[in-house]
């Protein structure tokens, strides 16, 4: 099987996109991030199910975002909640985060001997964040085939997957199930409590809960009401 660098956070989408990798015929590297986000119970998650879903490898990147804060998941700013934020990019957006997660993707891509690079990302039903539409993606990849060693000598040009970016997030988890994605093992609240409970009003708990709604299924994880 050829290798594939999926990132994978522990949530709904990158699990099914870490399940798409698969299926599609690639061993999946999982890497994931601890980057200071007050939502960590993700990673947990993401420990525990990486080997089950397929993965051949599973890295944890420590970055500390918090040092820059800037976003309501990585600085001491309450995270709004049923659909109360006005803005059009949203303060849960973290800058810039997309673009260093992919940054570390690559590298690892190129140490593996990979071309292939796998990202979650929804253009369709997502909070607004600017680096989950297409245009971002399409030139991370232009610069990716640019600025690295592997991909200025190899034959074979790096590829970013982004297999979510037009479907709704209804049609994201039937092809999860379809896959045989169990999401009682993922996670998706941004504002948890101590014992891991999603919240069930931040814009992340409310596109799941929509999502599971529009797919006639009910969303298996635990909400604090």
């Amino acid at each position: 099987m050829k290798k594939a660098v999926v990132l994978y956070s522990g949530g709904l989408d990158s699990t099914t996109c870490m399940a798409i990798a698969r299926n599609q015929g690639f061993e999946p590297y999982a890497l994931s991030f601890a980057y200071g986000q007050r939502h960590s119970v993700e990673l947990d998650k993401a420990r525990d199910y990486a080997p089950l879903i397929g993965a051949r490898d599973h890295m944890v990147v420590d970055i500390d975002l918090r040092k820059m804060g800037g976003s309501a998941l990585t600085a001491d700013i309450e995270v709004p909640k049923d659909g109360s934020s006005e803005d059009d990019i949203p303060i849960t957006y973290v800058p810039a985060r997309n673009t260093i997660f992919l940054s570390f993707a690559l590298g690892w891509a190129e140490v593996l001997g990979s071309s292939d690079i796998y990202i979650g990302v929804n253009a369709l039903d997502y909070s607004g964040y600017p680096d989950c539409r297409p245009e971002f993606i399409e030139s991370f990849q232009a610069m990716a085939n640019l600025a690295t060693r592997a991909g200025v000598e190899g034959n074979i040009p790096y590829r970013i997957h982004a297999p979510l970016i037009d479907l709704t997030k209804a049609q994201i988890i039937q092809q999860g199930v379809a896959l045989g994605v169990d999401y009682r093992l993922t996670h998706s609240c941004y504002d948890p409590d101590s014992a891991g409970r999603s919240c069930g009003s931040c814009d992340s708990c409310l596109l799941r809960l929509k999502g599971f709604l529009e797919a006639g299924l009910i969303d298996p994880v635990d909400y604090i009401s």
